[in-house]
């Protein structure tokens, strides 16, 4: 599987909670976006069927 980077725009607040969040979760907030991408994934799945490409 390829890697691929995604840069994005965000508000310092934001990004400041994302970080509290991140670290309460014992993760980066690379890892917890990824998560949470994961997660919004599976939950579309779930309620539109497998994603082919």
């Amino acid at each position: 599987m390829a890697i691929k980077s995604l840069s994005i725009r965000i508000e310092d607040e934001m990004l400041n909670k994302l970080h509290v969040i991140s670290d309460y979760e014992g993760r980066s907030a690379n890892s917890q976006i990824l998560v949470l991408i994961r997660d919004l994934i599976e939950k579309y799945e779930k309620e539109h069927g497998k994603i082919e490409l």
